[in-house]
């Protein structure tokens, strides 16, 4: 309880800072101003100062903003050296006659006792301010050493992406945290394993050299539009599987969301079904997907009674996190070029593709933080895995390949991130300040072989 005590007296002020830090509009796309996203950068360089953190530097990256590292040296030769991670730069407030409150006035609910509802307060301010938590819990000396990075153009991508193993002996560790994921669901501890790799693929038909009177042409000139729909329909088979071979799928034995659960996170419309078969973790996490996710075609409301010349899909494939980037998005590709619709050939040209991952579960970190997330939320934590991609979590991986990778953090699956009206819980976070800090114990102890008591509040005296 001691340590529950230290961080219950520390809320007030981290609340006070995550207000403060998501106040400020820090939205690293182009065509936004840089001066917030500098603003931002700022204010947290100051919080680590004043938190303990003894060395803080500034990486400049090219087309890049600001990338914060900071260090604390390990309190003893056999200490290990933990990283953590995070971001201040947040997505745009995308339509704001959505939102309840204005997107960056950090805002009171009363949702599961409390929070606050702001662009970018559980993605990624709210893990940011966890991770500054432990470290005012130790009174900047942690038994363990530290090394922080925050970075501040991951939402929309950047150089950093690929930095890390360019400067390995920056970036070595025995283990790190990616606080830039949360929980199943509020109320449950959850370590995310794993993320899908994803791809990206645009395919195109050219029949005519212009439109055509559909009533003069149509029924033997190709329509493009068709062409390309036929095309389409064979990427999934009736069920809504991915119907093509050679993208792995296997057997989820993780947790999931319900059903139910599902349908309301996804906004699923009354009476319509879900697509594919099998479990929701298999379908989401450890099989393929194939999304269409841009279409060029004439419009309904600007449609002519004429056959279409020209049409053109954007593709997003995701795969089960362990197999080749590559291999999967050369799959799709073969697939599409493969086809001839009505004797049609397709152009397909391959777009991005960028692996996953999937952590190794067994070691002395993993141990560390099942105990940190029972002790925080007083249940053992769930294993799921993301369908979404955090790019830099392989670079991070490539720098220091002994390290063991743990993600957690103080989102929730329906905490609305990237959506209109997006919260935090000060349960969650609270709960992360929490299990960040038991960790940092377990793990030293694990190392160097003590009792693991209890030395937050000691080190804050």
């Amino acid at each position: 309880m001691k340590l529950e005590a230290t961080v219950d007296d520390l809320m007030d002020t981290l609340r006070a800072d995550l207000e403060r830090l998501a106040a400020i509009p820090s939205i690293a796309f182009p065509g936004f101003p840089a001066a917030p996203v500098q603003e931002a950068h700022d204010l947290l360089v100051e919080l680590l100062r004043g938190a303990g953190v003894p060395s803080v530097e500034r990486l400049d990256l090219p087309d890049t903003a600001p990338v914060i590292y900071g260090e604390i040296p390990p309190p003893a030769p056999d200490a290990p050296t933990v990283l953590l991670y995070g971001h201040y730069d947040v997505q745009p407030p995308g339509d704001e006659s959505l939102w309840q409150s204005p997107p960056f006035e950090p805002t009171p609910i009363d949702e599961a006792g409390g929070g606050l509802r702001a662009r970018g307060i559980a993605d990624d301010k709210s893990n940011v301010i966890a991770h500054l938590g432990m470290l005012r819990a130790y009174g900047g000396r942690p038994p363990v050493g530290i090394k922080i990075v925050i970075e501040g153009q991951e939402e929309y991508g950047s150089a950093f992406d690929d930095y890390p193993p360019t400067d390995p002996e920056r970036f070595a560790c025995d283990a790190m945290v990616v606080a830039d994921l949360g929980n199943l669901r509020p109320g449950t501890p959850t370590l995310t394993t794993a993320l899908r790799g994803a791809s990206e693929v645009v395919v195109e038909v050219r029949t005519l050299d212009e439109p055509r009177h559909s009533g003069e042409f149509g029924g033997a000139a190709p329509d493009a539009l068709l062409v390309l729909l036929k095309a389409l329909a064979t990427l999934h088979d009736v069920h809504g599987d991915v119907a093509m071979e050679g993208l792995r799928r296997e057997d989820w034995s993780g947790t999931s969301y319900t059903e139910d659960e599902f349908r309301s996170l996804a906004g699923v419309v009354d009476g319509v079904p879900l697509i594919g078969s099998g479990s929701l973790g298999e379908r989401l996490w450890s099989g393929p997907a194939i999304t269409v996710i841009g279409l060029d075609a004439p419009t309904v409301e600007h449609a002519a009674s004429a056959v279409v010349p020209y049409a053109r899909a954007k593709l997003n494939l995701r795969f089960h996190p362990r197999q080749d980037p590559k291999e999967a998005r050369g799959k799709l590709v073969d697939h599409l070029r493969s086809l001839r619709p009505f004797g049609v050939p397709l152009t397909v040209t391959p777009g991005d593709t960028g692996p996953g991952y999937e952590a190794a579960t067994g070691g002395p970190a993993y141990r560390a933080a099942r105990a940190a997330l029972k002790e925080a939320w007083g249940e053992e934590a769930s294993f799921v895995a993301t369908g979404g991609s955090i790019p830099l979590v392989n670079g991070l991986a490539k720098a220091a390949p002994g390290a063991e990778v743990l993600l957690f953090g103080a989102q929730d699956s329906m905490c609305n991130l990237h959506a209109p009206n997006e919260r935090v819980l000060f349960s969650e976070l609270r709960n992360t300040v929490v299990a960040m800090a038991a960790f940092v114990r377990e793990y030293a102890a694990d190392f160097n072989g003590s009792d693991g008591s209890d030395g937050a509040a000691e080190s804050r005296a």
